[in-house]
């Protein structure tokens, strides 16, 4: 009786052995496959790092053109008298002498178009007025003017002093030139020391 108890009891344990759950099998880790993983990820890890720590760089600063300096233009010196008597008195390097004329009356003699023959002798007087602040004394006359025919021109000397805002007759002495045409002779009033002043006046005649 025993021994049947005991196959029994054998039996019992292998029909349970044979129904419990089987142990799962942990699988082998790809050690290969592992430090692969780890590889990238260092590397990722030293990417990260280089590109927070990478400088930004400077703008590059763009250099400043300087301007190129425009020399000033030069004005051209005017001489004038120097001498104190010729200058007006608070108005340095300026002269005091000038002149006017009315177109209605200036032309004494001579009237513009005159007709004149070959090498003929005449007098032109012109009638003009001091409207400087200086009067006109010894030395002021008139002189020819330039860039016309001067047709032997000489000035007749004034003979008076001239106030401010005094009239005058100023003459010159011509002779006509040989040649058949219209000739102009340009005149202008001068100072003592031969500085031209105001505008100048002209005679006009035609030699037949």
């Amino acid at each position: 009786m025993k021994i049947k108890f005991t196959i029994f009891a054998v039996i019992a344990v292998l029909i349970l052995a044979a129904c419990a759950p089987a142990t799962p099998i942990v699988p082998t880790p790809d050690v290969l496959a592992i430090r692969t993983s780890a590889a990238y990820t260092v590397v990722a890890e030293f990417t990260l790092t280089a590109a927070a720590f990478t400088p930004t760089p400077l703008p590059t600063e763009t250099p400043t053109v300087e301007p190129t300096a425009v020399p000033p233009t030069e004005t051209p010196t005017v001489a004038y008298a120097t001498d104190p008597t010729q200058i007006a008195l608070g108005t340095p390097g300026q002269l005091c002498d000038d002149y006017s004329y009315d177109a209605a009356t200036i032309d004494v003699t001579i009237l513009d178009g005159t007709q004149m023959t070959p090498g003929q002798d005449f007098v032109k007087t012109w009638k003009i007025k001091n409207t400087g602040i200086c009067s006109w004394g010894d030395g002021y006359g008139l002189i020819y003017a330039g860039y016309t025919d001067k047709m032997s021109g000489e000035p007749v000397p004034l003979g008076t002093l001239v106030q401010v805002g005094q009239e005058i007759d100023v003459s010159v002495n011509f002779k006509a030139p040989t040649a058949l045409g219209e000739y102009t002779s340009a005149w202008q009033m001068a100072n003592a020391k031969g500085i031209p002043f105001g505008k100048a006046i002209f005679v006009k005649i035609i030699v037949k």
